[in-house]
């Protein structure tokens, strides 16, 4: 995929520092590509449910933005990105010393972008994939969304 914006890099770190659920989860921007973005979480007991598993709310956060900077490596300066919908799958406990979760951009729009993001628990070196998302985002051109 080729990105429109040849500083997309900057531009998807710098909207990820004003996202204070981030900071407040303690997730880290891992890898960023054009229509691919990796958020890495560590584990803290303070994510987690009552077994000690990360909270299937933290784990579809970071899978929420995952996608959305995925689609937003594709977007144009000045252009901002929401959340349309999205289906997550648990597919096993988020059990580990780290969630990664992985959005890929499936299909780019000119306004619905569709992503697929993948998070998997890692555990003892080993990873298992624990939830899978389809979502659907929105560009907004021209908008103070995203200042």
């Amino acid at each position: 995929m080729k990105p429109i914006d040849p500083d997309f890099r900057q531009r998807v770190t710098n909207s990820f520092k004003r996202q204070t659920i981030m900071d407040l989860l303690g997730a880290e921007l891992t890898r960023i590509d054009a229509g691919l973005v990796e958020i890495t979480l560590p584990y803290r007991s303070d994510l987690c449910q009552q077994h000690g598993f990360f909270h299937a709310g933290v784990t579809s956060t970071i899978a929420d933005s995952a996608g959305g900077y995925a689609a937003y490596t594709l977007f144009p300066p000045g252009a901002a990105v929401l959340t349309v919908e999205f289906k997550i799958n648990l597919l096993a406990p988020a059990q580990g010393e780290k969630l990664v979760a992985i959005g890929a951009v499936v299909n780019p729009g000119k306004t619905l972008t569709i992503c697929d993001v993948e998070v998997h628990a890692v555990k003892g070196g080993e990873s298992r994939l624990c939830a899978k998302m389809q979502q659907t985002l929105i560009r907004r051109d021209g908008t103070e969304i995203d200042r």
